[in-house]
């Protein structure tokens, strides 16, 4: 469908080996390791220490919802794109970039 090469296809499910960079206004990025467990339909779990951010697409655009330990500290929706292994987001309202980029699929079954 459309949809699919406007915002990209994600990757194959399963729990990855990741690196999350954040950019805040015109500083530059922040990156550092994260996982990310990303599920049949593309929504993901990306967790940073006890911080996890709970991403699930809602139509053209994606869902996320942010938690220290259970509790939600912030959410809201945000334009996004899949690229290969790459998913990027933006928060407009805070002036923050988000990308994430996927590396080694842990635990594949053979």
């Amino acid at each position: 469908p459309a949809i699919d090469l406007l915002r990209g296809l994600p990757p194959a499910p399963g729990l990855y080996d990741a690196v999350m960079c954040v950019t805040v206004g015109a500083a530059p990025a922040n990156c550092g390791p994260v996982t990310a467990d990303v599920g049949p339909d593309g929504q993901a779990l990306v967790r940073i220490s006890d911080i996890a951010y709970r991403l699930e697409i809602y139509g053209d655009k994606l869902g996320i919802t942010l938690f220290h330990g259970t509790m939600q500290i912030d959410g809201y929706f945000a334009p996004y794109r899949w690229s290969g292994q790459t998913l990027q987001f933006e928060d407009t309202e805070k002036a923050t970039r988000h990308e994430v980029k996927l590396g080694t699929r842990r635990f594949d079954t053979p």
